[in-house]
C-alpha cells in the first residue's frame, strides 16, 4: 500500500500547476517539490490531522483542514521552494486554518444570538492563543488512534477510518487492499466521521477500565489489517506486503507513544516477527510456501532483532500474567530463534499455546495447539484434538481446519482420506493462490 500515490485531492496538482508562476510544472525543480509535499504528507498527515482535531473537536473537519494545508503546500513549495521544517509548516497551516473557522463560529454564534436563536448549537470556540502550541502533537496522535477505534464504529468501519486518517490510504487503495467496490468504503468512512460527530465522541484517550477495553480495540484493528496483508482471505495475491508495512508501522508508533503497555509492545514483536518471513513466504511466481519449507537465510534478521528487542520491553512492563498478544509474540519468537525447521523448540510453543487458551480461548488457538502437539508428539496424538473441533459452529467454513486435518491424515498414510480434505480446503478458501496451493496437496 505504501507504493500508492499519495492521497491528493481531487484538483489539488492542477491548481498547484495553474497558480505557480516560477518553474513550469514539469520542470525537474517543480516535479522534486511535488514528490516532496506527497512524501512529507504521508509522513506527516496522521499527526496534522491529529493536531488540528484537537482545535475542532471533529476528525472529519480536521481531515479537510490537513488536507488543505496539502493544497496550499503544492501552490507554494514549487514557487518558494520546500521549508526547512516542512511537518511543522503544515501543522501550522492546518492550524491556522482551525484559527480562522473557530473565529467565523463565533461570529456566527453571536449573529444568532443577537437575532434571539440559541448559539449553544454551535461548537464552542477554544482560545486561539492555545492552537499554535506545538507540545501534546504525540498525545493528540493517541487521540486520534483511540477515537478511529471508538467501539461506537462497526469493525470495518475502525479499519477503514484507521487506515485513512493512520495510514494515509485513500478510498481506493484500502478498497483495493480489502476487495470491496470503492463507494463501499468510501460509505464507511463517511458513516464513521458521521457517527463521531453525531455520538459526540470525545476527543481523548480514555483512562482506566475504558482505556483497557478500548486498547483492545486499537490493537485488534491494527492485527486485522495485518492479517489481511499477511495471508489475504481473497484475491489472486497470497501476500499484500503494503499493507503488513502499514500495520507495522502503525504499531511501531503507538509502541511509541505508549512504553508502559506491554500488549502494545507484544504485538509490535509479533508483527516484527512474522514480517520478518516476508520474502520467503512466496515462490517466484508468487505461490505460497509453508513454514517447514521456507529458505530462512531469506528471513530478516533486522527484523528479528527488533521483535526480540519489543519482545523483552513487554516482559519488563507486564506487571502480571502476558497478555494475548505477548504470548502470540513469544510463539513466533520460537519460530525466530529456530535457524532450521527441525530446531524448532515445539515443545515450548505447545506450552504456549495452552497459556494463550486459557487467556484468550478460541477454536482457532486451539486449532493453532493441534499443530504444535503434531510436531511434539506426532501426527497420532494430534489428530482427536482436531477432530473435536470439527462440530464446532465457529469454524464452519474455515478452510484451515480441514487443510490442517489432511495434513495429519497424510503423515499418517492415510492417503485418500487426507486428499477429500484438502480438497474441502480448497472449495472453501477464497484466495486463488491458496485454493491451488491446497488442489496441488490434494493430487500428491
Amino acid at each position: 500500500m505504501t507504493s500508492q500515490p499519495i492521497p491528493v485531492p481531487h484538483g489539488a496538482a492542477e491548481t498547484a500547476a495553474a497558480t505557480a508562476p516560477g518553474d513550469p510544472a514539469g520542470s525537474p525543480a517543480a516535479v522534486r517539490a511535488r514528490r516532496t509535499v506527497e512524501t512529507v504528507f504521508r509522513l506527516e498527515s496522521p499527526r496534522v490531522i491529529a493536531g488540528v482535531a484537537r482545535v475542532v473537536r471533529d476528525v472529519g473537519i480536521a481531515e479537510e483542514l490537513a488536507q488543505d494545508a496539502l493544497v496550499a503546500a503544492l501552490e507554494q513549495w514549487p514557487r518558494d521552494g520546500v521549508p526547512d521544517n516542512p511537518g511543522a509548516w503544515l501543522m501550522a497551516t492546518a492550524k491556522n486554518r482551525a484559527v480562522d473557522l473557530i473565529r467565523r463560529r463565533e461570529n456566527y454564534a453571536r449573529k444568532l444570538a443577537e437575532i434571539g436563536r440559541d448559539p449553544s448549537a454551535v461548537a464552542p470556540p477554544e482560545d486561539p492563543a492555545d492552537l499554535a502550541d506545538p507540545d501534546g502533537i504525540d498525545d493528540d496522535l493517541l487521540r486520534l488512534v483511540f477515537t478511529a477505534c471508538h467501539p461506537a464504529l462497526s469493525a470495518e468501519a475502525r479499519i477503514a477510518l484507521t487506515l485513512r486518517l493512520l495510514g494515509g490510504l485513500t478510498t481506493a487503495e484500502i478498497a483495493r487492499a480489502f476487495l470491496v467496490p470503492e463507494p463501499t468504503v468510501a460509505q464507511r468512512i463517511v458513516r464513521a466521521k458521521r457517527t463521531l460527530a453525531t455520538e459526540n465522541v470525545a476527543f481523548e484517550v480514555p483512562y482506566g477500565p475504558d482505556r483497557a477495553a478500548r486498547l483492545g480495540s486499537v490493537l485488534d484493528v491494527i492485527y486485522l489489517i495485518f492479517n489481511e496483508g499477511y495471508a489475504a482471505t481473497a484475491g489472486d495475491d497470497w501476500l499484500r506486503p503494503g499493507l503488513c508495512e502499514d500495520a507495522l508501522r502503525l504499531a511501531r508508533v503507538l509502541s511509541g507513544l505508549m512504553p508502559g503497555e506491554p500488549e502494545v509492545h507484544g504485538l509490535t514483536a509479533l508483527l516484527e516477527f512474522q514480517t520478518s518471513r516476508a520474502a520467503a513466504r512466496t515462490g517466484p511466481d508468487g505461490e505460497p510456501v509453508l513454514l517447514k519449507d521456507q529458505n530462512r537465510a531469506r528471513w530478516n534478521r533486522m527484523l528479528i532483532a527488533r521483535g526480540i528487542t519489543a519482545l523483552t520491553r513487554a516482559d519488563a512492563t507486564a506487571g502480571g500474567a502476558p497478555g494475548p498478544y505477548v504470548l502470540q509474540a513469544a510463539i513466533a519468537g520460537c519460530h525466530a530463534h529456530a535457524y532450521r525447521y527441525e530446531d524448532t523448540d515445539w515443545r515450548r510453543i505447545v506450552a504456549l499455546y495452552g497459556l494463550l487458551a486459557a487467556r484468550a480461548p478460541s477454536p482457532v488457538v486451539e486449532l493453532n495447539r493441534a499443530v504444535a502437539v503434531s510436531m511434539a508428539d506426532g501426527p497420532a496424538a494430534a489428530l482427536p484434538l482436531v477432530d473435536a473441533l470439527t462440530d464446532v459452529p465457529a469454524l464452519r467454513g474455515y478452510h484451515l481446519l480441514p487443510s490442517v486435518r489432511g495434513d495429519l491424515l497424510a503423515r499418517l498414510g492415510r492417503t485418500e482420506e487426507a486428499r477429500a480434505e484438502f480438497e474441502r480446503a480448497a472449495s472453501l478458501t477464497r484466495n486463488e493462490r491458496e485454493r491451488e496451493m491446497l488442489l496441488r496437496r490434494a493430487g500428491g
